[in-house]
């Protein structure tokens, strides 16, 4: 029989994190026959690891991962994938913005053969101003870096062993768990779902992490900001031959004196900015690149509570 592990997410959510497991227990926990629960506390501090004790007293499947500090999403589901059981695990936010249901959904599909199956929101039931970057972001994304990410964007997603294991050996920092699932290329099927507006607590998705997951997104899997620094170079270079040129041709016809110290300054200053953030870039990539080679962990495991089920067969 098959066993799906349910891998969660956990940062300052000890407002809806009782609700959560109350939802899935009356929509789906009784349809999915071998499950597991998966809790991963990122360091948060508030009352979010206390609550995770709780379920876990209530549910001989669950299992609760605390690490030692804030390590981001990303490294938090990493460590949830690492230490789970199942054939097939899905990974579910903590804020009530997505029905329950739809793990039922992409279980049935990942049943039929799909490696991967991707929760694609239909809808967004909230303000325009966020809707609207976030579309603006997914759709840069299959612009420039993998033109199989979905219009509309996902957060959750299914994915088999397979998968699993491949994403434990890629062990890559400052990137999208999202574009390597996407990266890896298997068969992939999608469900799609309408994404409520958060009714509970607050987000900590802050555009500080927003604007970081877009760069993360590009240097990772796209060589396009590279590329565009040589763009703009060549082309700056075309337009100062060709106000030589003009300038030249004035000068030897029309004897124009070679003068304008602002519009000389403009220029100049606007090129040095131009520089500085081509270096900005290259900085970046070079940060990432010292990050890699330094070869820590991306989650440090502080506190491990297995399921208890599992403690009994031991």
């Amino acid at each position: 029989m098959s066993k799906i592990s349910i891998v969660i997410p956990v940062y300052y959510n000890e407002d809806t994190l009782m609700a959560l497991y109350q939802d899935m227990k009356e929509k789906i926990l009784g349809h999915l026959g071998d499950y597991e629960l998966v809790f991963v506390d990122d360091g948060s501090g508030d009352r979010s690891w206390e609550i995770m004790n709780e379920i876990h007293s209530m549910d001989s499947h669950v299992k609760l991962l605390h690490l030692s500090r804030n390590f981001g999403e990303h490294a938090a589901l990493l460590a949830g994938l690492s230490v789970c059981t199942g054939d097939c695990a899905v990974t579910k936010q903590a804020d009530l913005q997505e029905d329950s249901t739809l793990i039922l959904e992409m279980y049935d599909s990942w049943k039929k053969g799909n490696n991967v199956v991707l929760a694609v929101r239909r809808s967004r039931d909230e303000n325009r101003i966020k809707v609207f970057f976030a579309n603006l972001y997914y759709l840069i994304v299959r612009k420039f870096v993998n033109k199989n990410m979905p219009e509309g964007g996902c957060d959750c997603y299914l994915i088999d062993r397979k998968v699993i294991e491949v994403l434990r050996l890629l062990d890559e920092k400052n990137s999208s768990l999202t574009l390597q699932v996407l990266w890896a290329g298997f068969k992939t099927d999608y469900v799609y779902f309408d994404r409520k507006d958060r009714e509970v607590g607050k987000s900590r998705w802050t555009l500080a992490k927003k604007v970081k997951l877009a760069m993360d997104s590009m240097m990772s899997f796209s060589y396009m900001p590279i590329r565009a620094m040589m763009y703009i170079g060549m082309l700056f270079d075309a337009f100062a031959v060709i106000m030589l040129i003009d300038v030249l041709v004035e000068y030897f016809t029309k004897q124009v004196p070679l003068v304008g110290w602002s519009s000389l300054m403009c220029v100049i200053l606007f090129s040095a900015g131009l520089i500085l953030t081509m270096l900005g870039i290259l900085g970046e990539y070079l940060w990432r690149t010292l990050d890699a080679s330094r070869k820590r962990p991306p989650f440090i495991i502080e506190e491990e509570v297995e399921c208890t089920d599992e403690v009994d067969e031991k």
